[in-house]
C-alpha cells in the first residue's frame, strides 16, 4: 500500500467481518427468488424467435384458456407512453422506449425480445401456455454490426429516429429516418495543428465485441398489486428508487403508491438498475388480485437484457521525438441495442483522461442495432473507448523507441490541469500511479522464456456522486442502528459502517446497519458509478455530526452546565469538572444508557448531493504466453495498481480490483455474442458464452495507492469500477510482446490469434 498525506484512523483501513457475512454463509439470506407469498401465482415470459419484425397480430385466448392460467398480459396493456427522459441513476431511459423493451410493441427489435407474459398457479403451467400465444411476424431484415448499421442503406429501426447533433461545428444531420440516435463532440485545442508539429502520427481501428455482466443470480421480480391501489414489489436491484421511478412510470402510478422491497443481490455490475420483469409482474398482479414471481432463465438473461454495447473505434496519436503528444483524434462508434442510449458518453469523457493534453478532437456516436438494449456494466463506455487509447499509444511509443510508462508520466493528468472537456482537475493520482507501475518489480524484472510478453495500461473512472439519504438510531446500550438506502453489492454496509463508526469514536461491532424498503429511508440513487461508499460515506458523516452535536445538548442539560463547556472526543462526551473536582466524562454507552431519563432515544436523518468525487485511475502490469499452436493466452502474472483515495476496508478494495481485473480478462480473451446471418444469439448459456473461470487467472496482486480526495471527509474515491478498464489494452499489448502480432479486436480468442499467426508462419 502507497499512502500520500493519509491521517491515522481507528477503524478506517481495518478489515472487520462483513455484517451480513452469517446470514449469506448459513443460507439464511433471502435472494429475490426466496419470496414465498400467500396466493403467489408464477409468471412466464413469451420471447420473439426473430431479431427485427413487426408484429400483425397477437391471440392469446387459447393460453388464457388454459386451466391454471390466470392473466395474460401484452404491451397494449401499459398506458400509453409519450416520448420522455427518465433518470435510471446510472443512465437515462424514454418511457417510450423503456416500456417497449419491456413488452415489445408493433415491433420486436431483437432475437429474445419479450411478448408477452402470463401468470398460472404453476410455472410449467404459464410455460406451456406461452406455447399457446399465436403471434404473426412480418420478418425484416436485421442489423447488427454499428458500422453497418450508420449506413444510409441499413434497415431502419425507428422511423421516427433522426440524429441528435451535439457537436459544436459538426454539419447539420439529415432530417431522414436513421440508426444514428447522437452524434457528441468534446474538443479541445488545434487538432490539426497537434498534427502538424507531430514528429510521429500513428492512427489505428479497434473493434470490441457485446459483454455481459455475467451475475450468478438471474433477474428476478414478485408484485402485489393490493386491491387498496397500493403496489409492492420484491426484487433484487442495484437501486430499490430507481424500480420504483421506472415501474411508477410505466404504471403511470404516483411513486407514492409503490413500495420496492430490495432483496439480496447475486451480482449486478451495472446490469440490474434497469427493469425488465418488475412491471409485467405487477400487471399481472392487478389484473388477478394475486402476487405473482418472476425469474429469468439464464438463456433469458444472456439473450435479453443489457450487455456492454459492442464498438468500433478509430484513435490517431500524433507525438513528438521527446514523447510530448500533440494531438488525439477519436471517433467512437456505440451499438445502443434496439433503442437509443448507449454509453458512449461515458467513452467519450474517459477516452483521454490519464493525459493531459492541449489538442484532442473525440467524436462519438449512438447507434441503434438489432441487439439487446445496452445497460450499463462497470465503467459502461470506458473499457473499450480507453482500451483502442492505451493500445494506440503502445505503437506510438515503440515508433519513438520510448518506455511505455515513460511516455505515459511524460504526459500524465495533474492536478490544475484541463481535461478534454476543458475542466480543470481536482487532486488526482494519476502521476503517482504510473510511477508505482514503473518501480515495481513487476515492471522492472526481465521476461524469460519463449513467446511471453508482458503489457501496461492506463485506466480512469471519473466516478458518482448523486443523492443519498440514511438515518441513524442512538440504543441504550450503546449501539447505532443505521438504515440505508443502498443496495449492499461489495460490502457497503460495512464500508458505511465503519465511517459512522470512525466519526463518532466506536467499533464497527457497535453499528448494525440494514439495508431497508423505499417506505422507510429517503430517496437513494443506484448502488453504481462508484458512487456508494464515497456519497454514503458523506451521508454516516453527517449522521456522526449529528449524532455528537446532540449528545453534547444531553450531557450539558445532565450536569447543568452551558454546552460550550462540553465537548465530544473518543467516543464520550467531557465536561468542566464538577464541585468535587472529579472529572465529568460519560462514555458513548454511559450516556446513551441516560437518553430516556433525559429527553428520549436520539434519531437523526441526512440526505447529501454532493458532488465532489475525486477521479480514479489505475494502472495494470500483465505477462502473458501465448501458444503458436493453440492460440492459446495464458495470463501468468497480473498486478493491479490503483489510486483508492482512502482504502476504508483494504480487503473489500483489494477484491473489488480483482474481480474488475477477472471481468477484464475475459473481455480481452474469451467473452463476445455471436450471431447467426438472421440476428440469432447462438451463445446464450454459460456453457457457450465464456467467462473466465479460476484456472484462467493467477493471483493478482493488488498495490492500493492511496492519495486521498479533499472532497470528502475520509478522503474516498470510488473503487469499483477503475479495475476494468485496463485489462483489454493491457493484454493486447502483452501479447503483441509475446509473438509480435498486434490485433485490434476483442476478445482475443485463440483463432483470432491463430488467423494472424498463421499466414506469417
Amino acid at each position: 500500500m502507497v499512502s500520500t498525506e493519509k491521517p491515522q484512523y481507528r477503524v478506517i483501513g481495518t478489515s472487520p467481518v462483513r455484517p451480513d457475512g452469517v446470514d449469506k454463509v448459513t443460507g439464511r439470506a433471502e435472494y429475490g427468488a426466496d419470496i414465498k407469498l400467500e396466493g403467489l401465482l408464477y409468471g412466464a415470459v413469451l420471447r420473439s424467435p426473430h431479431a427485427h419484425a413487426v408484429i400483425k397480430r397477437i391471440d392469446t385466448s387459447k393460453a388464457a384458456a388454459l386451466p391454471g392460467v390466470k392473466a395474460v398480459v401484452i404491451n397494449a396493456d401499459f398506458p400509453a407512453q409519450a416520448s420522455g427522459d427518465l433518470d435510471l441513476g446510472e443512465g437515462r431511459a424514454n418511457p417510450m422506449w423503456l416500456v417497449d423493451n419491456v413488452l415489445a410493441g408493433s415491433k420486436v427489435l431483437y432475437h429474445g425480445h419479450a411478448v408477452a407474459a402470463v401468470a398460472a398457479t404453476d410455472l410449467h403451467v404459464a410455460e406451456d401456455a406461452l406455447a399457446l400465444i399465436e403471434v404473426e411476424y412480418e420478418v425484416l431484415p436485421a442489423v447488427i454490426e454499428v458500422r453497418e448499421a450508420m449506413l444510409e442503406t441499413a434497415p431502419v429501426l425507428h422511423p421516427e429516429l433522426r440524429t441528435n447533433v451535439r457537436a459544436r461545428g459538426a454539419p447539420a444531420a439529415a432530417d431522414r429516418p436513421t440508426n444514428v440516435a447522437l452524434h457528441m463532440r468534446v474538443e479541445k485545442g488545434d487538432v490539426a495543428a497537434g498534427f502538424a508539429e507531430a514528429d510521429v502520427v500513428i492512427e489505428r481501428e479497434f473493434t470490441t465485441s457485446q459483454f455481459h455482466q455475467g451475475y450468478i443470480e438471474p433477474q428476478n421480480a414478485t408484485a402485489f398489486w393490493n386491491r387498496d391501489g397500493e403496489v409492492t414489489v420484491w426484487t433484487s436491484t442495484q437501486g430499490a428508487f430507481s424500480v420504483r421511478d421506472q415501474v411508477a412510470a410505466l404504471l403511470k402510478v404516483g411513486v407514492g403508491h409503490i413500495k420496492v422491497v430490495p432483496m439480496e443481490i447475486g451480482g449486478g455490475f451495472g446490469g440490474k438498475i434497469n427493469v425488465y420483469l418488475e412491471p409485467v409482474a405487477a400487471l399481472l398482479s392487478r389484473k388477478t388480485g394475486r402476487p405473482v414471481k418472476m425469474w429469468m432463465p439464464r438463456a433469458d438473461v444472456i439473450r435479453a437484457t443489457g450487455p456492454t454495447s459492442s464498438t468500433f473505434n478509430r484513435v490517431k496519436i500524433g507525438a513528438k521525438k521527446d514523447g510530448t503528444i500533440t494531438a488525439i483524434h477519436a471517433y467512437l462508434a456505440y451499438a445502443a441495442g434496439a433503442y437509443p442510449g448507449s454509453s458512449v458518453g461515458a467513452g467519450v469523457s474517459c477516452a483521454t483522461a490519464p493525459y493531459s493534453l492541449d489538442n484532442v478532437l473525440i467524436d462519438g456516436f449512438d447507434v441503434v442495432t438489432n441487439t439487446p438494449k445496452t445497460a450499463a456494466y462497470r465503467a459502461p463506455g470506458a473499457p473499450a473507448s480507453e482500451y483502442a487509447v492505451e493500445a494506440t499509444l503502445d505503437e506510438v511509443a515503440e515508433a519513438l523507441e520510448m518506455d511505455k510508462m515513460d511516455l505515459r508520466l511524460k504526459n500524465a493528468a495533474k492536478e490544475g490541469a484541463t481535461n478534454a472537456m476543458g475542466q480543470p482537475l481536482a487532486k488526482i493520482g494519476a502521476v503517482e500511479v504510473m510511477q508505482a507501475v514503473k518501480s515495481h518489480p513487476h515492471y522492472t524484472s526481465e521476461i524469460q522464456g519463449e513467446d511471453i510478453g508482458r503489457g501496461v495500461a492506463m485506466g480512469f473512472w471519473f466516478n458518482g456522486g448523486m443523492e443519498t439519504s440514511s438515518s441513524a438510531t442512538v440504543y441504550q446500550d450503546g449501539t447505532v442502528g443505521l438504515v440505508l438506502g443502498s443496495t449492499d453489492i461489495g460490502g457497503t454496509r460495512a464500508s458505511l459502517a465503519m465511517q459512522l463508526a470512525e466519526n463518532l469514536g466506536l467499533t464497527m461491532e457497535d453499528i448494525k446497519p440494514q439495508v431497508v424498503d423505499t417506505d422507510t429511508v429517503g430517496y437513494t440513487a443506484v448502488t453504481g458509478g462508484s458512487r456508494t461508499t464515497f456519497a454514503g460515506g458523506w451521508v454516516a458523516y453527517d449522521l456522526g455530526e449529528d449524532i455528537k452535536k446532540r449528545l453534547v445538548d444531553r450531557a450539558a442539560r445532565i450536569w447543568s452546565v452551558p454546552v460550550d463547556q462540553v465537548r465530544y472526543e473518543d467516543g464520550g462526551v467531557s465536561g468542566p469538572a464538577a464541585e468535587d473536582g472529579s472529572a465529568r466524562r460519560l462514555s458513548f454507552q454511559e450516556i446513551a444508557g441516560k437518553l430516556q431519563g433525559s429527553g428520549g432515544l436520539i434519531a437523526v436523518s441526512a440526505t447529501s448531493r454532493r458532488n465532489t468525487q475525486g477521479a480514479a485511475f489505475a494502472g495494470h502490469i500483465v505477462d502473458v504466453h501465448v501458444d503458436r499452436e493453440t492460440g492459446k493466452v495464458s495470463i501468468l502474472r497480473y498486478t493491479a495498481i490503483q489510486d483508492v483515495g482512502t482504502a476504508i476496508h483494504p480487503a473489500y478494495v483489494e477484491g473489488q480490483i480483482q474481480g474488475g481485473v477477472v471481468q477484464g480478462i475475459g473481455m480481452a480473451l474469451n467473452e463476445e455474442y455471436y450471431y447467426d446471418d438472421e440476428g440469432h444469439m447462438l451463445n446464450a448459456s454459460l456453457l457457450d458464452y465464456r467467462i473466465p473461470v479460476a484456472n484462467d487467472v493467477p493471483m493478482i496482486e493488488t498495490v492500493l495507492v492511496e492519495v486521498p480526495n479533499p472532497g470528502h471527509p475520509y478522503g474516498v474515491r470510488g473503487v469499483g469500477e477503475v479495475p476494468i478498464v485496463p485489462p483489454q489494452p493491457a493484454i493486447r499489448n502483452a501479447v503483441a510482446d509475446a509473438i509480435g502480432v498486434k490485433l485490434y479486436h476483442t476478445p482475443m480468442t485463440p483463432a483470432r490469434i491463430l488467423d494472424e499467426l498463421l499466414p506469417r508462419e
